[in-house]
């Protein structure tokens, strides 16, 4: 794809098929060959063969920011060989410490390139998402941070800096995790070392949060889908919610994406929004359609019913991702301060539209459902996840087979 060959040095963008990740696809590298030895360098891309072969001509917006940011890699090393070709001082060791230096300044353009490519591929909650993280680093340690700061120690008073500002560790890990992102992101482009790596066992461990005990009991959620609503706003809120808990728990933006066709034989079927892109092996989740689904439907449903248009009328289908997530972002928000209010006046404290997936999860184990059942029906990929759904539900148990013991 990319190859330039000069004085001896002879540099090549190749796929090494010989490596292989746990998806099956091959890392992107530039090979530099010079006096029979090799050296590889990471543009942080992997792909699969068939990708490979097609991103040549490949006219997708995802697949052109793919090679736009190959080509931008391959130029950068290429313009650091040709000049150290000039002075006639080329060496493997030479290229490594002028990439060092020019691959990354800081950890802080790592973030922004980061974030740009996320935005180039329309994948605009992952890129949100890192924003975030690189607005609390800034407000931690600056805008010029070094990759050679982020240390074991570093990161410990960071975590401290989150807790200190009322971070839950929930958002603590969240922010961990995208930093560790960038950090092996360094260490494959051989920005750092792997003895400077601060992250993993035995170093800084990203803390773990534990379930939340924010599930509903069926008696509360009664009372809510018995609440008598005091505008149509309100009504909406309130019954999307109930079609969230009803539809496996299918979150904000599944709901906004589904469209007639997902319709099939009485059940809604549909893959989630959020593993579709990552997850190796799509996992298609079939929710049964109640009387109570169906009527919501009907009640606020596009009435064209056409199989392309979308169930719920928020999303027309020509948006940028940009405006499809500032719409979905919109409606959460409408409806986590309607059910908030619904939530206090009923006595059952904030209700969120992640109420109504830990509720489905809860009120399923509680009425005996397998968990395989119930990890299979929310689209989890292991029942790890699935477990730390119902911690809360498992904290209940104990609690109340605890009072058994002393129950003369």
């Amino acid at each position: 794809m990319f190859e330039f060959s000069d004085s001896g040095v002879t540099l090549a963008t190749v796929l090494e098929t010989r490596k292989v990740n746990k998806d099956g696809l091959h890392p992107v590298r530039v090979r530099i060959t010079y006096k029979r030895q090799r050296s590889y360098y990471s543009t942080g891309k992997v792909l699969s063969p068939e990708e490979w072969e097609r991103l040549p001509n490949a006219k997708g917006q995802e697949a052109k920011a793919i090679r736009e940011s190959i080509q931008k890699f391959s130029e950068k090393v290429r313009s650091e060989v040709k000049g150290l070709i000039k002075q006639d001082a080329f060496s493997f060791e030479a290229l490594n410490k002028r990439l060092s230096s020019a691959t990354s300044d800081t950890l802080n353009t790592a973030f922004v390139a980061r974030i740009e490519d996320l935005t180039a591929k329309g994948k605009i909650s992952t890129s949100d998402w890192y924003k975030y993280t690189l607005r609390s680093i800034r407000l931690f340690a600056g805008d010029k941070i070094s990759f050679s700061q982020i240390t074991i120690d570093w990161l410990r008073k960071y975590e401290k800096h989150l807790l200190d500002e009322g971070k839950s560790y929930t958002t603590i890990s969240m922010y961990m995790r995208a930093l560790q992102v960038i950090i092996n992101e360094a260490k494959e482009a051989g920005v750092i070392k792997a003895t400077q790596h601060p992250f993993g066992k035995g170093k800084f461990e990203i803390p773990q949060h534990e379930g939340r005990n924010i599930a509903l009991t069926i008696s509360q959620i009664s009372q809510i889908v018995k609440y008598e609503c005091g505008s149509g706003n309100e009504e909406m809120c309130r019954d999307l919610w109930f079609f969230s808990y009803l539809c496996n728990g299918a979150n904000i933006t599944d709901i906004c994406k589904l469209k007639y066709f997902n319709i099939r034989n009485g059940e809604i079927c549909f893959y989630r929004q959020k593993t579709l892109a990552k997850a190796k092996k799509k996992k298609l989740i079939h929710a049964f359609i109640t009387p109570e689904m169906q009527t919501i439907i009907n009640r606020w449903g596009n009435q064209s019913r056409k199989q392309e248009d979308f169930i719920f009328p928020f999303l027309k289908g020509e948006e940028s991702p940009a405006d499809e997530r500032r719409i979905i972002k919109n409606i959460t928000h409408l409806m986590n301060d309607r059910m908030k209010v619904i939530g206090e006046k009923l006595g059952i404290g904030n209700i969120s539209t992640y109420t109504a997936r830990h509720s489905y999860a809860s009120v399923l184990k509680r009425s005996g459902a397998n968990i395989a059942f119930i990890s299979e029906s929310l689209g989890h990929n292991d029942l790890k996840t699935t477990e730390t759904y119902l911690a809360s539900f498992e904290q209940e148990e104990r609690v109340k087979n605890a009072a058994l013991l002393t129950k003369f």
